[in-house]
């Protein structure tokens, strides 16, 4: 026990005699590294910073930039002024579009920015880089090779928002997909059909939309009349019907130009079908139409337009069912 005691002291006594020369020959050297981390954090946090605020400029810019071009070519079009629950849908639907896009470019920022501190950091330790790059490149690659439509999916997502090609509440046509959508993710876009079933689209999979509900509309109204129908007459209750339609209250608000009306658009199989457009506001074309219809249902009634019947056959040549 005397013994080993003396050299146990002695032991700890070069461990720290060791530790203390170390640290003597290796303070200068230490101490660089230290100050050079934090270098490299300050730089690193004040440059996500400086990108953060430019990324947040850059969308805000550009949504405003879009709308500019909006009511410029509303402008342009004579198009009726929005009316403000409107203007409120749209304003946040714009800011929707900033923080989605915004959030997506500072997390991208973020990670870059931290991951190269991150390395800087590690060579400051004296490890040698070379590997783990390496490593780093094949994985990546790796992983690039196996995520490409989930990649695809959040550019088209990106792309489709700067873009603002659709948003909530907008009626669309994607293909298989025809409705209202629900929500718009950087990935998914859920649209829910006329059936009620909830559609799941990814972004990348979507090669052409038609938006129903963007600055204006049409309410197109086909009317196949009788082929006896003395066209000039049947027009002419059509002309003032439309015109009285479009003078209401209810309606006057919703229309943007005055109702035209196209002419004979087709002849044949016992009928002389004409059509009407109404230049109206976005979503407001199928109320429109379905309100027009009988409205001129109820005109031809009273002045005697016949409209056309489906054309039975019989006798060879066809018999009209006349009701």
């Amino acid at each position: 026990m005397n013994s080993t005691t003396p050299l146990a002291a002695a032991a700890a006594t070069n461990v720290v005699d060791s530790v203390g020369n170390w640290f003597t020959e290796n303070s200068g050297a230490l101490v660089s590294g230290l100050v050079n981390i934090l270098i490299i954090l300050l730089v690193a946090v004040v440059f996500r910073a400086v990108m953060g605020r430019v990324i947040t400029h850059g969308v805000r810019r550009m949504v405003r930039s879009h709308q500019r071009i909006n009511q410029a070519t509303a402008k342009a079009g004579n198009l009726v002024t929005r009316q403000a629950t409107e203007a409120e849908h749209t304003g946040q639907r714009q800011q929707q579009r900033a923080r989605t896009v915004g959030s997506v470019l500072r997390s991208v920022a973020s990670s870059v920015i931290f991951g190269v501190a991150f390395v800087m950091i590690l060579g400051e330790f004296g490890i040698n880089l070379g590997p783990i790059l390496a490593s780093a490149g094949v994985l990546g690659l790796a992983i690039g090779f196996g995520a490409q439509s989930l990649v695809r999916d959040f550019l088209s997502g990106i792309f489709m928002m700067v873009e603002d090609q659709y948003g909530v509440g907008d009626v669309i046509d994607v293909g298989e997909a025809v409705g209202t959508v629900e929500s718009v993710t950087l990935r998914i876009t859920k649209i829910r059909d006329l059936n009620g079933g909830l559609w799941y689209v990814r972004n990348g999979e979507i090669m052409r939309v038609c938006n129903m509900n963007q600055d204006w509309a049409n309410a197109v109204v086909e009317i196949p009349l009788d082929y006896s129908v003395d066209i000039a007459h049947a027009e002419r209750v059509i002309e003032t019907t439309i015109d009285e339609f479009a003078a209401e209250e209810e309606f006057r608000s919703k229309i943007l130009e005055k109702p035209d009306l196209s002419g004979v658009i087709g002849i044949g199989n016992g009928s002389v079908t004409v059509r009407i457009i109404v230049k109206v506001k976005p979503g407001e074309q199928w109320a429109l139409g379905r309100a027009l219809r009988g409205r001129l249902k109820s005109r031809f009634d009273v002045e005697g337009v016949r409209v056309a019947y489906p054309v039975l056959p019989g006798n060879g040549l066809g018999v009209t069912k006349q009701g």
